[in-house]
């Protein structure tokens, strides 16, 4: 093993050591900084300076993304009149791991006076910031992984793992469900896997779609048209009963079959989708039935549209 793997080895076991010591700790006042969070009429405000500083932006991002509304401020631009950002109906959230930090003073002493509820997240109980908050979230106070130079690392993981807990935490108390996290999320990879069904299907004169009854050979005419590799067959009232795809014909020309309805050779109640569904889910269903093709229906039944791997692909979901 080289020397180079085996520091990596040894600061990963000091901080899952440490995330643990963590895990064990928490109590009561986790859920207290959770209710104060929830119940907040405003935003949380994240503080912090250096490493905190970053650490704090990231749960300010975290937060704003999973529906609690937060934002990042600098405690330096505070002292210089950022601290007309924060209103009393915010939280504010004080990053620091020795809760000394001289940058803060303004912004603790700002809470304090306009009673605005402060979280300190903090190695030391009885440091400024562990006094002057209103709830405490303390941290492990263990050696940092770089024990030459004590750069802060081990406290850096354990702020940003107890910030993720809370944004967790909140966005379970606020019900917030992918539909919710979609519209936080509109580009990139994960925007795409967010996507609505309604946001990718084809939909009207696109749909290959016969009446019950149509004589097989002019549902195979439609298929051929419409170039999804299916035909879907509808009642008068364009309730979906059945499909035939390209699989289906080329199954009834081995077997030698013929049919003077596409009535007869349809597969009945073919596996479906609703508009409102996430694409991510419908490409899981397509693979888990090997299938190309999904109609989309809405609650009664009725055929709105039609979902192609294709089109997934383009989208870029998968």
């Amino acid at each position: 093993m080289s020397k180079d793997i085996s520091i990596a080895k040894e600061v990963l076991r000091s901080e899952i050591k440490a995330l643990d010591a963590l895990s064990e700790h928490l109590d009561d006042r986790f859920t207290d900084a959770v209710s104060t969070c929830f119940s907040a009429r405003g935003r949380v405000i994240c503080a912090g300076i250096g490493k905190s500083g970053h650490v704090a932006r990231k749960i300010a991002a975290t937060l704003a993304s999973t529906g609690t509304p937060a934002q990042f401020v600098h405690p330096t631009e505070a002292s210089h009149g950022d601290l007309g950002m924060i209103t009393s109906e915010d939280v504010v959230l004080a990053l620091s791991r020795s809760g000394e930090t001289p940058e803060l003073s303004d912004l603790l002493h700002y809470a304090s006076r306009f009673s605005i509820p402060l979280i300190g997240m903090t190695a030391r109980a009885e440091s400024a910031l562990g006094k002057a908050a209103d709830h405490l979230l303390l941290i492990p106070d263990v050696a940092e992984a770089c024990a030459v130079t004590r750069a802060p690392t081990t406290s850096t993981t354990l702020m940003m793992a107890l910030g993720d807990a809370l944004a967790v935490a909140l966005l379970d108390r606020r019900g917030f469900k992918a539909d919710d996290f979609s519209t936080y999320h509109p580009g990139g990879k994960l925007g795409a896997m967010l996507r609505k069904v309604s946001d990718i299907m084809r939909g009207g004169e696109d749909i290959p779609l016969v009446m019950s009854g149509t004589r097989f050979d002019d549902a195979i005419d439609v298929l051929s048209q419409k170039e999804v590799g299916c035909v879907g067959i509808v009642d008068s009232d364009e309730r979906l009963l059945g499909i035939l795809t390209d699989g289906d014909i080329r199954r009834i020309v081995r077997e030698r079959k013929s049919f003077e309805t596409i009535d007869q050779a349809m597969t009945r109640d073919p596996v479906t989708v609703t508009s409102d569904s996430l694409a991510h889910s419908a490409v899981s269903l397509m693979s888990a039935r090997s299938i190309m093709q999904l109609f989309v229906i809405s609650d009664g039944g009725f055929c709105v549209g039609i979902l192609h791997m294709h089109d997934v692909l383009k989208a870029g979901i998968v």
